[in-house]
């Protein structure tokens, strides 16, 4: 059984959200390169590709595309692998805004990758009671 909270009505009422500097992407690529593993900030293997989430600059500066820029926000609440409803009270308060948002789970967080000119609205529909 993972450690931290399930509880969700706790979660949402003491969570905090940070956001991590500078702005990212998504890339995918067939047989990544280890320079490119190597900064990646997250990182799933699927049959098709590897996505590979990376600083835009970085993407850049590698020659790949950058379709969308985004921020990195993280729900700054120790929530369980177990707990139930989190992701969805978060998606259905950003989805209410009209904002996209593609969620990675950690270990010890969740984080929100959220298109950056919209980031401090999506902190704000986090908050909205």
């Amino acid at each position: 059984m993972s450690q931290g909270e399930t509880d969700l009505g706790l979660m949402l009422s003491t969570m905090s959200v940070g956001r991590r500097p500078g702005t990212f992407t998504y890339v995918s690529v067939i047989d990544p390169p280890p320079e490119l593993l190597a900064v990646a900030q997250a990182i799933v293997t699927e049959e098709e590709s590897t996505t590979l989430v990376l600083p835009v600059q970085t993407a850049e500066a590698a020659g790949l595309g950058v379709t969308v820029e985004l921020a990195w926000l993280t729900l700054e609440v120790h929530s369980s692998l177990e707990a139930v409803g989190l992701t969805a009270a978060v998606s259905a308060r950003l989805a209410a805004c009209g904002i996209a948002c593609n969620v990675i789970a950690g270990y010890h967080h969740d984080h929100l990758l959220v298109p950056v000119a919209r980031a401090e609205e999506a902190v704000d529909a986090l908050f909205s009671r």
